[in-house]
């Protein structure tokens, strides 16, 4: 059984309480899992995008009845009309709709706020610091990541860019990763940032940042998701 939520999953298939709350406990048993070893990405998005789809899903409810499947009774070829009957009482998918969304709602917040408490302890955990002179256009640079007491840094290439929608602007990061760095005491972040000009002329003068952190994360799912944004805030406060 997957233990994955599909975006519509409360209308799919069977429509039953019993059935949909299975589903939901062994979805928010294998995200706490997860929680507990300390991996935030890709579990804490999606569980906010659950919340919200449900909440919003509430609010519209009345709307949903006429996407239910229908069946037809009667074709009038005379008048050019075909008449439809639902395959269930409308208030019968409600009922039940309304009892999975009433069971599932706070469940899923709870776990949501458990993810956000680990985010903001990870967070807490980060240090930021330029690597040398930080030049006027730091949209593109180079993120260092040092995690725990591993004893590789690792390097990122890092692209911000901007999209706004009708009210704010909104900064995004892209990274790719280049490679990694031993640690040692001849090779210091400020040696790797020269390293890494070296190797890349169209980088003269890149931004460089290195976020540290001495709790060991895990990279991919927890350490690198949150150092990235983490990066962007701080980039805008600072430099822009």
């Amino acid at each position: 059984m997957s233990n994955q939520l599909t975006t519509n999953w409360v209308v799919e298939g069977i429509i039953d309480f019993e059935h949909k709350k299975y589903l939901l406990l062994a979805y928010l048993q294998h995200v706490s899992q997860n929680f507990d070893a300390q991996k935030v990405y890709p579990f804490l998005s999606d569980l906010i995008f659950h919340y919200q789809n449900l909440v919003i899903f509430k609010e519209q409810k009345q709307k949903v009845s006429g996407q239910f499947t229908q069946r037809i009774r009667k074709i009038d070829l005379d008048n050019f009309r075909i008449e439809y009957e639902k395959l269930m009482h409308d208030d019968e998918y409600m009922d039940e709709i309304e009892t999975i969304l009433a069971y599932a709602i706070p469940k899923i917040k709870v776990q949501m706020e458990n993810g956000r408490e680990l985010y903001d302890f990870v967070e807490n955990k980060l240090e930021i610091e330029p690597i040398g002179i930080v030049p006027l256009q730091s949209d593109e640079g180079y993120l260092l990541l040092s995690n725990g007491k591993d004893t590789d840094t690792q390097v990122y290439n890092y692209q911000l860019t901007i999209f706004e929608n009708a009210t704010e602007k909104y900064r995004a990061i892209r990274t790719h990763y280049l490679r990694s760095y031993i640690r040692q005491f001849t090779n210091t972040y400020e040696a790797i940032k020269l390293d890494l000009i070296k190797n890349n002329r169209a980088l003269p003068n890149p931004a460089t940042f290195l976020v540290k952190s001495d709790y060991a994360f895990p990279l991919k799912e927890t350490l690198l998701p949150i150092a990235k944004r983490s990066l962007v805030r701080f980039i805008s406060q600072s430099y822009f």
